[in-house]
């Protein structure tokens, strides 16, 4: 089961690290990937933390989960209110 645990923090901590490599090519196409890879990643560490006890460090990652979700929740909704008024951007 710990080694289990070492993969999903590792694994975890790598979509983290690939997300922030996606923002910075500044390309729109690879942007919206990096929001469900903070996602992921968030979550694999906070379950690492929550397994070792590591309260601090999983507070930081659920809240870092619960950002890239209201960040993906306000993306699709401005993506729905943009189609209804044919905005183009």
């Amino acid at each position: 089961m710990k080694v289990l645990i070492d993969i999903l923090g590792w694994t975890g901590s790598g979509l983290i690290i690939l997300a922030y490599a996606l923002t910075l090519l500044k390309n729109s196409d690879y942007l919206s990937y990096s929001k469900y890879l903070n996602l992921l990643g968030g979550i694999l560490i906070a379950i690492n933390c929550y397994y070792y006890q590591a309260i601090p460090p999983f507070i930081t990652n659920l809240l870092w989960s619960v950002i890239a979700t209201l960040t993906i929740y306000k993306t699709r909704r401005a993506k729905a209110k943009c189609r209804k008024s044919e905005c183009f951007t």
